[in-house]
């Protein structure tokens, strides 16, 4: 055989589950590869393929054997291996039967604890053909399917019944049997189309046999392309644009393998539906693509992607009409049965709706939250003494909740709040309480709109403390994966919220002001108040490495920066970022590393020396480094108050900069640690001075430094 083959393996099932699909497509081919690398064969590119019955990988260029190389395993101590008369012990006798040689063929090897035994050889490698079969049984086990089902009367279990199995290398069937199946070179195509098994010649002809003779796009984005342009050439095609949700192009990308776009038609007057509900109706339910116009309103249309090229695409259209028909009809239904009743005709029914055991109903949040909101807005400096703001508030959060009772919120959850806002104005609401309704939901999720308004902004906010405070309160913190209650999205959302509308939040206030509405007896509130600031910050921390903090990108941020000012717990999310900033920037001077490692040799020195003041006797100043020092520090002090009250963060740091002379010249010239005692505490004073102008921002002596600075 050649030096290089190409390999395929190829599992065939009944449908796949597709919103699983793209996650399994992309665990098979990593585990794929995972499984070569152990294994020391050298490949080319890996690709994946998945269809709602196929999961395969495609390896170009995989070495046929793996290179020789050669192997030391170490045994017992030759101490341990031999008794007083040199006679191999149990422990030697042991070691060498288990790498199949008696001892008298073990070497020895030196080392500063001691002689070994030690077992050499040289291994030659093994053929890829032996080892292909296991790497992809490793590679199944570990897919993360949560339950494996069985099928017929055996105990092979996998994500859904398994009807083949093609194992290629190159034209050649390696010999196997996998999830009960024997390998073959037999693939299928489309269900309808190319029912019978196509015989592959190469591993390398998999996508264009497929392709061609069995009607199955089997490249999994090759085909979600394919599936957008189709939309998009059939909404062109009838005069408008197709509204493409990425998660249902993808879902439909994994409901096809061979896709072909149907237009359909409904009835103009369900148009007088909000936009939203018919938009729900035709993608949550019928995974189809709404079309809009050129002004941006929605046309009586739809693009449908079907699995089948039929002879009669107009029948195929009156189908797909006649299942959105009913659809429509019943979102009418809901709209005009729910605005029979006024949402505030609700609210002594959210009694009966429990949020959770512990804390309550719907009617007992949506009172803290109002509580809440207008202590927020009182707190905040855009919202003290706003009367109109605070009538507002209170009615917004009495209403938040009720749109959770209507008919058309049960039939589409992720209407709730929009609809509410639908309702309100419907109502006579204020519009600005119908808009903060809605916007107390935003954001919901990574890069989605915040709440624009002051009283969506507040109830938003004041949701997302309540939530976080009650939750850790009844002590379901999220653990691992597990976040039921969306707390880390809460955080985040808050977050979000704060620092990019610039809000002061002080955030432990806040926290504790939450803490104490919760229905609930807390046993020590400041020890969960720290624990929820600490759990928000880690979010912080989380969305500041990812490189989505405004401002910086994923290669400035540090995880020793953000340590640095999280170790002076800064209160307002907004004045984090402003000092992480005043970091970063610091961090390019030159005179940074030279301060920074001037930090943490201060910061070790205190560590070690009694709690002291920092004020400074300049009579017992006697060297002229330390005078000079504590002269530039005088004539800092006003300038660094000035700009610590501004939060001018990064012209105190640029202040601080001009200290590197001074400090240098301290540590090269001064005897910190005197043996008169009265020298030694002015000088730890001049430090502890120093020091505390330092972490006015942050604490650099958490920043590492480059060798030799």
């Amino acid at each position: 055989m050649a030096d290089h083959a190409d390999f395929l393996v190829e599992i065939g099932t009944e449908e796949l589950p597709p919103v699983a699909l793209p996650t399994l497509c992309a665990a098979f081919r990593d585990g794929i590869a995972a499984g070569l690398d152990a294994a020391r064969l050298a490949h080319g590119g890996l690709r994946a393929f998945a269809s709602p019955r196929r999961l395969a990988v495609l390896v170009t260029a995989l070495a046929t054997r793996q290179p020789p190389s050669e192997i030391e395993k170490r045994g017992p101590p030759v101490k341990v291996a031999f008794d007083a008369d040199g006679r191999p012990t149990k422990a030697a006798d042991a070691f060498a039967r288990g790498c199949g040689v008696s001892v008298d063929a073990l070497d020895r090897v030196s080392t500063p604890k001691g002689e070994w035994l030690v077992y050499r050889a040289a291994d030659p490698g093994r053929d890829a053909a032996e080892l292909l079969p296991g790497i992809v049984d490793g590679a199944l086990a570990s897919l993360p399917i949560p339950r494996r089902m069985r099928w017929g009367a055996g105990e092979v279990e996998f994500v859904r019944p398994v009807h083949w199995l093609v194992l290629l290398l190159d034209g050649e069937v390696l010999p196997a049997t996998l999830l009960g199946k024997a390998a073959g070179r037999e693939t299928r195509g489309h269900r309808f189309h190319a029912p019978e098994p196509i015989a592959l010649a190469a591993a390398a002809d998999y996508p264009t046999v497929l392709a061609e003779r069995g009607r199955v796009l089997a490249d999994f984005d090759a085909r979600r392309e394919r599936v957008i342009e189709l939309a998009r050439e059939s909404a062109t095609a009838a005069g408008g644009e197709a509204l493409l949700d990425p998660a249902v192009v993808t879902e439909v990308t994994a409901l096809v393998e061979w896709p072909v776009a149907v237009t359909g038609r409904f009835d103009a007057e369900f148009l007088a539906l909000p936009r939203e509900v018919l938009i729900s109706t035709l993608q949550s339910h019928q995974r189809y693509f709404p079309v809009q116009g050129g002004d941006g309103k929605l046309l009586p249309l739809f693009i449908a992607i079907s699995n089948l090229e039929s002879r009669e695409p107009a029948k195929v259209a009156a189908g797909n009409e006649r299942v959105v028909r009913p659809r429509l009809a019943d979102a009418k239904f809901f709209w005009n049965k729910d605005r029979q009743q006024r949402l505030a005709d609700r609210v002594d029914a959210l009694k009966q709706v429990v949020f959770q055991r512990d804390l309550g109903s719907l009617y007992d949040k949506s009172a803290r939250v109002g509580r809440l909101a207008r202590w927020l807005a009182e707190s905040l400096p855009t919202g003290a003494g706003d009367a109109a703001l605070a009538t507002q508030l209170a009615r917004a959060a009495q209403l938040a909740k009720t749109d959770l009772l209507t008919e058309m919120v049960g039939e589409f959850p992720e209407l709730q709040g929009r609809m509410g806002y639908y309702y309100a104005l419907a109502d006579g609401e204020d519009p600005a309480v119908a808009t903060a309704i809605e916007e107390q939901y935003l954001p919901r999720h990574a890069g989605d709109r915040l709440p624009a308004t002051p009283a969506g902004r507040l109830l938003s906010l004041a949701e997302r403390l309540d939530t976080l405070a009650g939750i850790f309160a009844t002590g379901r913190r999220p653990t691992g994966n597990r976040d039921p209650f969306g707390l880390r999205r809460a955080a985040l959302g808050l977050l979000r919220i704060a620092i990019e509308g610039e809000l002061e939040l002080d955030l432990p206030a806040a926290l504790r002001q939450a803490v104490s509405l919760q229905p609930l007896d807390v046993d020590d509130p400041d020890a969960l108040v720290a624990e929820l600031y600490e759990f928000i910050v880690d979010r912080l921390r989380a969305w500041y490495l990812e490189g989505q903090l405004p401002g910086v990108d994923a290669e400035q941020a540090s995880a020793e920066m953000f340590a640095a000012v999280r170790a002076r717990r800064p209160a307002s999310p907004v004045d984090f970022r402003q000092r992480l900033l005043a970091v970063h920037e610091f961090m390019t001077l030159d005179a940074a590393a030279s301060l920074a490692a001037a930090n943490k040799r201060i910061a070790n020195i205190l560590k070690g020396a009694p709690d002291g003041a920092d004020e400074v006797d300049p009579a017992l100043l006697r060297e002229p480094a330390e005078q000079a020092l504590y002269a530039a520090l005088q004539a800092l002090a006003d300038a660094h108050a000035r700009q610590l009250a501004a939060r001018d963060y990064r012209a105190l740091l640029t202040g601080l900069a001009g200290l590197r002379e001074a400090v240098d010249r301290f540590f090269d010239e001064v005897l910190v640690m005197a043996e008169d005692e009265r020298l030694r505490r002015n000088r730890l004073a001049l430090l502890r001075r120093l020091r505390r102008l330092f972490l006015d921002v942050a604490d650099l002596s958490l920043v590492p430094v480059a060798e030799g600075r």
